[in-house]
């Protein structure tokens, strides 16, 4: 067997060995060995190759991350897990009240938040190697290279989550080889310092999401499942996961929403999402993550029904208060930053460069960093006060006007209502409990409450006059102003009604809001410069130039309606100022507190100097004050304190006022100051005061009704130990002297007894012969008819004139004679004659009674009647002119203070009756013939007593009972070319 297989190999060699000489087998054999070394050259060339084409890329790689600087494991960590959350904002007691306005809206969550459907959804959609791979997959990079370098139509990209992540919170958006090159290197250099749990965590927080229901952009699937679907993400069911999950690969396509809160989209559209989600669920069940069952179930559910309905934003259904909030909460978060890069606050106040700078990046952070802002506004009160002005029905008259739109083209009516700024604040906090910024955000943005600044008209009076010069001891509550005209180069400021109340108490001249007894008490101080009290109150535009000027007492300096109330509040504290504000406190993500407020209270006014000019504003609201009306219009009645304010023309009403615990100001205007809110009595129109009266009233009411806790209407004012009642003479304001107290002139009213009582005895009063002029008291001259001369009265020095009338001057004869509560009792100086006779009267008759009309010269005393040319009787100033006579001729002359007689009346006569005819004789009469039975023959016809000459039936010389003066809407000198422009009371 073995010699058979070895011949049988014998042959077979022979053969080869035989073929191999044949010409044919040498051509094969040199063939085949020039194919085989070209084999292994190509081999080797491919083994060069691919190392060339390694070292080139890695080179290429290299150079793509040669500037990437080499991060840490703390900074890697820091960049990945610093999201930029949206800051909320609450009311106050913690109620939420929403998003700070930002770019992209994020809520931050941890993983054991999410829902499990949640996750898998995300790891099957995005990335399903998750738990293999360290950072990147390599078959999915060279696929995108691939697909790139060729253009490929089919675009499967190959970011693991981990990329993304880097992608997002390191890198950027942009599209190139460098960017790749550094995610690819950052995405490996993570995974080894971070869990899997973490990178997962940290991606759901970051990745956008589309919008949400008010179409505001998205990130994080906290938000998501929020904005979307308005529940946690704990709570997401399969089908609401999977849609969500499929988002981001488009993210804008595939949310269900329109921007700027335009609502949901149109059925046809949302199927982009549907069908994304239902892609989602396919790949779930590829992956293991649910079952069949499962995956049939939930593509087949109506994902769409569970999409929230549109709603608007907090900055949609309270525009104020968002507004004020962020912009309140830059202010601090800049004063916060610039302290922790050690700008001390004069540097930062100074320069303003340096604030700007903290304000824009207080800014970024406040929309990024996911504060908590905590406000003091009380949603109820805000809510319910708003809705008072909202339905207040006395605003007045709504201008409208036409203009033309740039884009458009068409024409847009635009209204311009009159707008209403009211601020309610805790006095003893300084808490803004509730504010109402204006009659509608989309016609003006602008917030009438904190942000409008408009004169504030005579509610400044108590802030810059009166409770100054009560501070400095110059009056005291009652203490004798003078209201008489003055003139001042070009500056001749008058009162409302342009009458002037001569001398007149302090606490009345406030309560009737008199000009020009403000302005001259505003010159005996303003050396002193009270403006300053206005700056330690934190009027913004409280400046030395501000106070320069006698027409800022009239309040001619802008100031907003919050800085109003404030400084009223001051009042309410005992003098004490505490600054009012809107942020109790903000905490960041991890709930650190970064500002809490403190109150740091400035003494402004004494306690004593408080309670005093507390109790002369009580007088507002009653009697002629200028807001009588208004307790009326409450159905509480607490003790308040209050001021009415209008400026130059009716530009501006105010009224401020407050208790012991809570101060309110509410002002109303039209955007244009110079349109008025009045236009006389004779207009038809509701008087402005009388307007903020009613909506003061109301607002009250309510805040009662919602915080009565705070308002505490029975609280009463304590008056402190140092006010004291001390009684002067009522002319003059000295201590009381014998002369005065004969005259029945003493007084008494409150004083601070640590700044001045009187105690220099008064020197004013003189006994004087008066006389009657136009109803007002004079002393008597020489030569003026001893009848028309009140013998016994009281007079004053001249002396007084002068030192009450200060450096301002004027007359002097006005000081006793004007509207004031002493004209009727006290002469009031020389009355100046005009020294020429007065003009001439007409005479008429009623019957049996001579009248005249009144002379019209203003030195006239009173008048003479004449009968048949002799002088029977007198008539006083005052009295009515009229006069009972018999028969005869009757004429009338005017009588002036130096004695001078006007010329003659026209006469007038009255004729006595025809006698009448003798009757017959009567034989049966029982009379002689001839004789009259009801006439004696030898009788006079009578007369009345007073045409005999000498008899003198005067008319009592009283005057004329002064008319109650209206609730007015205070005084208004004219703007001075010398001067700011006055404002109205």
């Amino acid at each position: 067997m073995n010699n058979e297989k070895n011949n049988r190999i014998k042959q077979l060699e022979d053969k080869f060995e035989q073929a191999k000489k044949e010409p044919w087998a040498k051509k094969l054999r040199i063939g085949t060995g020039v194919l085989w070394n070209l084999f292994i050259l190509l081999i080797i060339f491919a083994v060069i190759g691919a190392v060339f084409a390694s070292s080139v890329g890695a080179g290429y790689f290299a150079s793509l991350v040669a500037k990437e600087p080499l991060r840490t494991k703390e900074e890697l960590r820091d960049q990945v897990f610093t999201y930029e959350e949206t800051s909320e904002m609450f009311f106050a007691d913690s109620i939420y009240l929403g998003k700070i306005n930002s770019d992209i809206e994020r809520r931050q969550i941890t993983l054991d938040k999410v829902s499990q459907y949640a996750l898998d959804a995300v790891l099957a959609t995005e990335d399903e190697y998750f738990e293999e791979h360290k950072g990147v997959v390599p078959k999915a990079i060279f696929r995108g290279v691939f697909q790139d370098v060729t253009n490929s139509d089919s675009q499967t990209g190959g970011s693991t989550l981990t990329q993304q992540l880097v992608k997002n919170q390191i890198l950027t958006n942009e599209v190139s080889y460098e960017r790749k090159a550094k995610e690819i290197l950052l995405a490996m250099r993570l995974e080894h310092f971070m869990t899997k749990d973490e990178i997962l965590e940290a991606y759901l927080n970051i990745i956008p999401y589309g919008r949400d229901v008010s179409g505001q952009n998205i990130a994080g699937i906290e938000t998501a499942a929020r904005g979307i679907f308005g529940i946690k993400a704990a709570d997401l069911s399969l089908p609401q996961a999977a849609y969500i999950a499929g988002i981001p690969q488009a993210p804008y396509t595939y949310t269900p929403f329109y921007s700027k809160n335009q609502g949901i989209k149109e059925r046809e559209k949302l199927m982009y999402g549907v069908n994304r989600m239902k892609t989602v669920l396919f790949r779930m069940r590829d992956a293991g993550y649910i079952t069949d069952a499962e995956w049939k179930e939930a593509k087949a559910y109506d994902v769409t029904k569970d999409f929230r309905q549109p709603s608007r934003r907090a900055t949609e259904r309270y525009p104020y208060v968002t507004q004020e909030i962020q912009n309140r909460t830059i202010e601090i978060l800049a004063k916060v930053l610039a302290e922790k890069d050690g700008i001390d606050a004069d540097r930062f106040e100074g320069d303003s460069k340096i604030k700007e700078k903290y304000e824009i990046m207080a800014d970024r952070s406040m929309r990024t960093d996911g504060y908590r802002i905590f406000s003091t506004i009380n949603k109820e009160l805000y809510d319910k006060m708003n809705e008072v002005a909202d339905s207040f029905q006395y605003y007045g008259y709504t201008y409208t006007s036409e203009t033309v739109d740039d884009e458009s083209g068409k024409t847009i009516t635009k209204q311009n209502p009159v707008q209403v700024g009211a601020s309610l604040i805790e006095n003893h906090t300084g808490k803004v409990l509730s504010f109402v910024g204006g009659r509608d955000y989309e016609l003006e943005a602008l917030n009438h409450s904190t942000q409008a600044y408009r004169q504030n008209g005579s509610s400044m009076k108590p802030l810059l006059v009166y409770a100054p010069a009560i501070e400095y001891g110059v009056i005291g509550a009652g203490s004798p102003l003078v209201d008489v005209k003055f003139r001042r180069g070009t500056y001749a400021p008058g009162n409302y009604f342009d009458r002037e109340l001569g001398v007149l108490p302090a606490r009345e001249s406030l309560a009737r809001s008199q000009n020009l007894s403000t302005i001259r008490l505003y010159d005996q101080i303003i050396d002193r410069n009270p403006i300053d009290f206005l700056k330690k109150m934190k009027f913004k535009n409280a400046t030395d130039q501000a106070g320069s000027g006698l027409s800022a007492a009239l309040g001619t300096m802008d100031v907003t309606v919050e800085e109003n109330t404030n400084a009223f509040a001051t009042f309410a504290n005992g003098g004490q100022f505490i600054e009012s504000y809107m942020i109790e406190r903000i905490e960041d993500m991890k709930g650190n507190i970064v500002f809490e407020h403190k109150a740091e209270p400035v003494e402004v006014f004494s306690p004593e100097t408080s309670y005093i000019i507390t109790d002369m504003m009580r007088d507002v609201l009653k009697g002629n004050g200028t807001a009588a009306r208004l307790p009326g219009l409450m159905n509480i009645r607490p003790d308040l304190a209050a001021k009415t304010g209008t400026s130059q023309h009716y530009g501006d009403a105010w009224l401020v006022g407050y208790n012991p615990n809570v101060s309110l100001g509410v002002w109303m205007g039209y955007k244009n100051r110079n349109t008025p809110l009045y236009h006389g009595y004779n207009s038809g129109q509701m008087h402005p005061s009388e307007r903020t009266a009613r909506l003061y009233g109301q607002l009250m009411n309510t805040a009662n009704t919602v915080i009565p806790e705070t308002i505490k209407a029975r609280d009463t004012f304590k008056r402190p130990n140092g006010v004291v009642t001390r009684s002067f003479c009522g002319i003059s304001g000295l201590a009381p002297s014998a002369a005065c107290s004969s005259a029945g002139l003493v007084r008494s009213d409150l004083f601070n007894s640590k700044k001045m009582v009187p105690s220099k005895a008064d020197d004013s009063i003189v006994s004087s012969a008066a006389v009657r002029v136009n109803g007002k008291l004079y002393q008597a001259l020489a030569s003026t008819p001893r009848e028309f001369v009140t013998s016994g009265g009281i007079g004053v020095t001249s002396e007084y004139g002068k030192r009450m009338l200060g450096r301002l001057g004027g007359d002097a004869s006005k000081l006793l004679a004007g509207r004031g509560s002493y004209s009727s009792s006290v002469a009031g100086g020389t009355f100046p004659a005009d020294n020429v006779p007065p003009a001439a009267v007409s005479a008429g008759q009623n019957g049996s009674v001579l009248t005249w009309t009144g002379s019209s010269s203003n030195d006239v005393i009173g008048y003479y009647i004449y009968q048949n040319g002799a002088r029977i009787g007198t008539v006083h100033d005052g009295a009515s002119r009229s006069y009972k006579v018999g028969y005869g001729s009757y004429y009338v002359r005017a009588v002036d203070i130096t004695g001078q007689l006007s010329g003659p009346s026209n006469t007038v006569t009255n004729a006595a009756p025809a006698p009448k005819a003798e009757p017959k004789s009567d034989t049966n009469s029982g009379t002689k013939p001839g004789t009259n039975p009801e006439t004696k023959p030898d009788a006079k016809p009578e007369t009345d007593a007073e045409s005999k000459p000498d008899s003198k039936p005067e008319a009592t010389p009283e005057s004329k009972p002064e008319p109650k003066p209206e609730a007015k809407p205070e005084a208004t000198p004219e703007p001075k070319p010398d001067a700011a422009p006055a404002a109205k009371e």
